[in-house]
């Protein structure tokens, strides 16, 4: 049975920048620049959020729950790992061949699965390495 850990965090904007793409018709560009809310600020000024922002924030909480996980060693993080690389190669696929997923959210949403196949491997290395390092002392 595979652990809940082994599944990618990153695959979750995927699903909701598709699941928000396919719900509306016509240009995505302007449903993903469609301001939600506003946020104010000091001095009368407002941050305005739109649906676009609101999956990049997305993405950047998975990926940091992502490098955390990429610390833990055993197989539930060689499977995470694998189904991350899956991740990246739809996300690449469909950036390149479906038109809807040609905005700036999904390419951050592409870009960081690739920071989280590269980070999971790097990281995972670096502390399988340590870990030898630090049983083959005794």
């Amino acid at each position: 049975m595979m652990s809940l850990r082994a599944l990618p965090l990153m695959v979750i904007p995927f699903i909701v920048y598709n699941l928000i793409a396919a719900t509306f018709s016509g240009d995505v560009a302007v449903v993903f620049n469609e301001h939600l809310f506003s946020l104010p600020l000091g001095g009368g000024r407002k941050l305005f959020l739109s649906k676009g922002d609101i999956v990049i924030l997305l993405t950047m909480v998975c990926l940091f729950f992502e490098l955390i996980k990429s610390t833990w060693t055993g197989s539930a993080s060689l499977i995470d790992h694998g189904l991350s690389m899956l991740v990246f190669i739809a996300c690449l696929i469909e950036f390149i061949l479906v038109p809807r997923a040609a905005t700036s959210p999904f390419f951050f949403i592409m870009i960081a699965a690739l920071i989280d196949v590269i980070a999971g491997y790097t990281i995972g290395i670096r502390t399988a390495r340590r870990d030898l390092s630090i049983g083959g002392d005794a």
